[in-house]
């Protein structure tokens, strides 16, 4: 897990996941990755920083879900690992906004 704001040149995702299936409180999990890295490239083992096996990720039916219209990261074909779907370009997302979170 990453600390701190991302430096330029550097994207910070922050994963707020809702309660799984009978945890009390959200995970929260947090990846820094670097702008512009191809599609498929990994963001992070999400099952495993969750505690969690590809089919009990599966069960609890994870989405990915974005507040417009571009899915930049996906669940891998494995159901564990976070991964690039869409290239990532700062710029675009935050403009001169910085940090860019």
């Amino acid at each position: 897990a990453a600390r701190g704001w991302a430096a330029p040149g550097r994207v910070a995702l922050l994963a707020v996941l809702l309660p799984l299936c009978c945890r009390a409180a959200p995970e929260r999990l947090r990846y820094t990755i670097a702008e512009e890295l191809p599609r498929g490239s990994l963001v992070g083992p999400l099952a495993r920083d969750l505690g969690l096996s590809a089919d009990q990720l599966a069960a609890r039916k994870l989405r990915i879900v974005a507040g417009d219209e571009k899915h930049y990261f996906t669940l891998g074909e494995d159901n564990t690992n976070l991964r690039v779907n869409e290239r990532i370009d700062r710029e675009d997302i935050c403009g001169a906004v910085s940090p860019c979170v």
